[in-house]
């Protein structure tokens, strides 16, 4: 403990929320209970909690739900005063972005440790988003408030305004040697992305409010790679341009595959046929555009405008990430487009990991490795029992589809239920499974200082029970696919305390051997492009 000031310390808490009316609703009271947690927490350390704006009864929550409101709220703030951002649910950062980019006082963000509350998810896009606008922070977190570890931080930065974490988990690649052949791949591999020159196509910048997972386009040129801005309207335009029986041939090719539909008959609750074939023609329309302007990768904004207007795209994105997938042809000259090769998507137009992605499907095409990758929130995990060593496994659950290539059995071991009703009115079937063992490489590039980082490690991913991936799923999301990892040689709240955003990028490597030395190869090619490189926890070096 830290010695404590003599009188009590007044800090200003804001919750930020969701955009959505519906969301916010349903996650209030939830909300209430970790501030109400929270708020003891502060008092046992000499502080008190002052909430700078009141629940709305017309509305029935009281989050931030806007930019406009966020602004409204900080106007009104002491910006010298020490400031707590509480979340226990998803939030939308470009809410609050704008006030605290001013405020000068000491901010902590504050996050619950919950599945099915991912207040840790929406603290780790904040942390991000905070990171590239350059805004100096703290962060912790707690499954209860009362913890030893968390009340002894908590009490740091109410005494001296900040706090620090263990985070000798990274090491800096320049300070690192790694084996000559392995640079020299990974050499060969930068200078042939960058001559390549390739277009990413953006449905859509700034989903959800996800400020971290926008890269301005002079850091991207750099690398050889191009923005081109496309609609979603133009995609939903391209979708009723696509006839019932190109819909129905994919339909009739992933039931072929073995993929088990969840069908009912009800539209307002229920994956209906309807649905399914809409995103079987949306699936055509992105690929088709994507041909039509050069692009490498893609990425569909997910939530806002496309959700008003047709069945949600998961769908469309796990096909698309996977090599093996319905062939959709030219409307003009009937070639089969992208023949016998992922088109990369970045769920959630997250660019980060649109660049992650091509990338890793460049290099593992080269390495001649499978090249399906995909990336997951990073949601939440628990201890367990794992052959004779009890592990932290993470729940690894991305909103909505993952490649089939990455589940146990494939397309065989995949099934699509309905988006939830609160978020996706018109519905539409996620792609899901449970992700098969083995070694992956996981990544994240950020942006920081003004220029692209990017930490990487190796994780394995573990078989669980059926009992314990059920208790997970209903903990979480059973809607969406899950990978239950292990990351080696890092631990939760080293993960926590580094990782610059809710995302995560994983792709298969053949075994470990195979991992570690894929790991560092794909190290040295970001190095070589000139992203600031970091190996995490226990990545071998030869």
């Amino acid at each position: 403990m830290t010695e404590k000031q003599t009188r009590p310390i007044t800090v200003a808490l804001v919750a930020n929320g969701d955009l959505r009316l519906s969301a916010n609703q349903s996650c209030w009271a939830e909300q209430e209970k970790m501030e109400a947690a929270l708020r003891t927490a502060v008092e046992r350390s000499n502080g008190r909690v002052r909430r700078a704006h009141e629940f709305d009864p017309g509305k029935r929550h009281g989050f931030i739900d806007s930019q406009k409101m966020g602004i409204e709220v900080f106007r009104s703030l002491d910006p010298d005063v020490p400031l707590i951002v509480a979340e226990a649910v998803w939030q939308y950062s470009q809410h609050i972005l704008p006030g605290l980019y001013t405020h000068r006082g000491p901010i902590l963000t504050v996050a619950n440790w919950s599945g099915t509350w991912p207040g840790l998810v929406g603290m780790l896009n904040l942390n991000g988003s905070l990171t590239k606008l350059g805004v100096p922070y703290s962060t912790v977190w707690s499954e209860d408030f009362r913890d030893p570890r968390f009340e002894e931080r908590l009490d740091r930065w109410l005494n001296d305004g900040k706090v620090e974490h263990d985070q000798s988990h990274v090491r800096d690649l320049d300070l690192l040697a790694l084996p000559g052949e392995e640079r020299r791949i990974g050499r060969a591999a930068a200078e042939e992305f960058r001559a390549a020159k390739s277009i990413m196509g953006v449905f859509d910048e700034g989903c959800m409010g996800m400020y971290n997972a926008i890269v301005p386009d002079e850091l991207l040129h750099e690398l050889g790679v191009f923005k081109e801005r496309l609609s979603q309207s133009t995609l939903y335009h391209y979708s009723l341009q696509v006839t019932p029986n190109e819909a129905e041939a994919v339909f009739a090719w992933l039931r072929r595959k073995g993929v088990d539909f969840h069908l009912g008959d009800d539209e307002a609750e229920s994956l209906t046929e309807t649905q399914v074939l809409a995103q079987c023609s949306m699936y055509v329309a992105a690929v088709r555009l994507a041909s039509e302007f050069g692009c490498a990768t893609i990425g569909i904004q997910y939530q806002q405008g496309l959700k008003d207007l047709l069945p949600a795209s998961d769908l469309v994105e796990g096909m698309l990430n996977n090599v093996d997938r319905p062939p959709v042809l030219d409307s003009c000259t009937g070639e089969i487009l992208y023949p016998d090769e992922a088109l990369p998507h970045f769920n959630e137009v997250d660019e980060c990991s649109g660049l992650d992605g091509l990338v890793t499907n460049r290099l593992w095409r080269r390495l001649k490795f499978s090249p399906e990758t995909t990336l997951h929130d990073l949601r939440w995990g628990d201890w367990y029992q794992v052959g004779e060593k009890r592990e932290y496994v993470w729940v690894l659950l991305i909103s909505g589809a993952a490649p089939p290539a990455h589940f146990i059995d494939g397309y065989r071991g995949a099934s699509s239920l309905r988006q939830p009703p609160m978020y996706f009115r018109k519905g539409g079937g996620t792609l899901r499974g449970v992700s098969r063992p083995g070694h992956v490489v996981w990544s994240r590039i950020f942006v920081m200082e003004g220029r692209l980082h990017c930490d990487l490690g190796v994780a394995e991913v573990v078989s669980l029970p059926e009992q314990e991936t059920r208790r997970r799923w209903v903990e979480t999301t059973p809607e969406w696919p899950i990978m239950h990892a292990v990351f080696q040689g890092v631990t939760r709240d080293q993960m926590m305390a580094r990782h610059k955003s809710n995302h995560i990028q994983v792709a298969y490597a053949p075994d470990e051997k195979q991992a570690h030395r894929a790991c560092r190869i794909k190290a040295a090619m970001l190095s070589e492009l000139g992203l600031k490189t970091y190996l995490c926890g226990d990545v071998n070096l030869k």
